[in-house]
């Protein structure tokens, strides 16, 4: 029987962005990959990204979370889900200011007064290895990858960045002209990806706005990734293309974005919405083997 047979969850979205919570703080049991994608099955609470918390490893912290896509993988980070969680919390203890830990670090939360939390995505990384790229690229502003006849490409030198899981930036002047659904997987798992990658397509509006649309790593095209959002707001200041705050638009509503110049952390605004309280059928994880044990 998989860690999450009979568990109750809680089914969320960050502007579209399909969010299931899961609070394993008690009871610690990992989630294994199969689980994740049970979980994610029509017969259970179909989501883009599923995010469990774990009892605190780090002092001062208030959870440790893992964060796990829809066919099974990890992510390193989920800015739309780890609003999600912020609110939860903050609902939960009263408080307006949280401290969580990821794979990637911890990562600081907060509720603004209008009620948009706001999420501490930590500092981008540009370095190839970093992102990380199968070969070198001195610059990452853009690099030599295309898809399509090599005198006429369809989709060519994106940017790429780290931004807690690699992400490629196409700027386009029409993001709904393209059929992401069918080069998003190609790219994502393109060899020059190691570790695979998210796929965004960006068009400029202005100074101060930019519209995306994003396939993701792992759980295919989405509604909104946040991390697709702050990596292409990195992206377009680095080109001189935008200021270092911008509103982001996505088909599912919009983000602001500021890359703040003291430290160089890319801070995250949005909003949250409930949808329901769940409990998951044991029956969807019979075939799972169990998989206790702390995280």
């Amino acid at each position: 029987m998989g860690a999450l047979a009979n568990h109750s969850f809680v089914k969320m979205n960050g502007i579209g962005n399909e969010i299931v919570v899961v609070d394993l703080r008690k009871d610690a049991a990992r989630i294994t990959a199969d689980d994740a994608r049970a979980a994610a099955a029509p017969a259970g609470a179909p989501y883009d990204q599923l995010m469990a918390l774990y009892p605190p490893r780090t002092p001062g912290t208030d959870a440790f979370i893992r964060i796990y896509n829809n066919d099974g993988s990890e992510a390193g980070a989920c800015g739309n889900g780890m609003r999600c969680v912020a609110s939860l919390v903050s609902d939960e203890t009263g408080k307006s200011k949280m401290t969580f830990e990821t794979a990637n670090g911890v990562i600081n939360a907060w509720k603004n007064d209008d009620g948009l939390f706001t999420i501490d995505m930590g500092k981008p990384k540009f370095a190839w290895n970093e992102i990380p790229l199968a070969e070198e690229f001195r610059d990452t502003r853009a690099i030599e990858l295309q898809i399509g006849p090599i005198d006429a490409p369809v989709l060519h030198s994106p940017a790429v960045v780290n931004m807690g899981n690699p992400h490629a930036i196409f700027w386009v002047d029409d993001v709904n002209a393209y059929d992401l659904g069918r080069f998003g997987p190609l790219l994502e798992n393109h060899p020059i990806f190691p570790e695979r990658a998210n796929i965004t397509l960006a068009h400029i509006v202005s100074r101060d706005a930019i519209t995306i649309r994003t396939w993701e790593r792992g759980a295919g095209l989405t509604k909104a990734c946040g991390s697709a959002a702050c990596a292409t707001a990195v992206a377009a200041a680095r080109l001189k293309r935008t200021n270092r705050k911008v509103r982001v638009t996505l088909p599912g509503g919009e983000l602001t974005i500021d890359w703040r110049e003291g430290d160089d952390h890319v801070l995250m605004t949005g909003p949250v919405a409930f949808e329901f309280n769940g409990t998951f059928d044991a029956k969807l994880f019979a075939p799972t083997a169990s998989s206790a044990g702390a995280p």
